[in-house]
């Protein structure tokens, strides 16, 4: 069975961590550095912990470079200074194919990744979009059935431009409703647009609360949408838009707290916690 290193192990590392574990793979990674939070997820995951990122590289066959997008670049450079094997990475977070284009400058043996889903721990059947030379390599990694492997294609910046373009409709879709909740809510209407939506099958409210307690994530990850619509001759107007809303959701009450301790919220506790303190 393969070793594989997860950078970093917050929710979602953990979760693939979990995933592989189960699957038989040892699963290494390293919390110096990092939140009280994410020892706690990597612990409840029982990940094996090693000193540092150096030691992480060096025992892996296999990297996966799971952070905020806006994190991404540095995460590569810091992985390549210390990998003098050639370790395969992956880097499976929510960013254009352009910027995965500089991702893979730093790496030997990259791997475009991205994850469209929530951790198999939330909610097994999580997909990873995967391309590249070795992209096979990573799907048969030891999933365990909790996660989907997909690849799609052979070139770099492929996984990513599917996760662009997908996480644009499901992350967009819960800005929509989280702006036409919070003006419903000032109007004194909310109760008769929630019905309406529900009647139609838009029930994604409910994805307002825990979207928000990552939207500070979600800020760079629409600008990274946007840069990919443009990069296709496309306006990036609308994700620029959309990255504001998500910028504005990070200021409010609702944003506190964590998406894994995150309950269920009635759409006017929904509300009245995306007013600004």
């Amino acid at each position: 069975m393969p070793t594989v290193g997860i950078v970093s192990a917050g929710y979602m590392g953990a979760g693939l961590g979990w995933a592989l574990r189960t699957g038989g793979a040892r699963v290494v990674t390293t919390v110096a550095g990092r939140s009280a939070r994410t020892a706690r997820l990597a612990a409840e995951a029982d990940l094996e912990l090693l000193p540092d990122l150096a030691e992480v590289v060096r025992a892996a066959d296999v990297v996966l470079s799971v952070t905020p997008p806006a994190e991404a670049l540095r995460a590569a450079a810091e992985i390549a200074a210390v990998d003098d094997t050639d370790t395969l990475v992956a880097d499976l977070n929510a960013i254009s194919p352009e910027t995965m284009a500089a991702v893979a400058s730093h790496l030997r043996r990259p791997v475009d990744g991205s994850i469209s889903g929530p951790p198999p721990t939330a909610k097994p059947g999580a997909r990873i979009f995967l391309s590249g030379p070795e992209a096979q390599v990573v799907a048969a990694l030891p999933w365990a059935g909790l996660v989907t492997p997909i690849v799609v294609g052979p070139e770099i910046g492929a996984a990513s431009a599917a996760k662009m373009c997908t996480a644009s409709i499901y992350k967009g879709m819960t800005a929509l409703v989280a702006q036409a909740m919070r003006t419903a809510g000032h109007h004194g209407v909310l109760d008769v647009v929630i019905a309406d939506l529900e009647r139609n099958g838009i029930d994604t409210h409910r994805d307002v609360a825990r979207a928000a307690t990552k939207a500070h994530r979600f800020v760079a990850e629409m600008r990274e949408i946007a840069r990919t619509q443009e990069g296709a001759g496309l306006t990036p107007a609308l994700f620029a838009a959309f990255a504001a809303v998500y910028a504005d959701l990070a200021a409010t009450p609702l944003a506190d707290g964590d998406p894994e301790t995150t309950g269920p919220l009635p759409p006017d506790a929904v509300v009245a916690l995306t007013k600004k303190p």
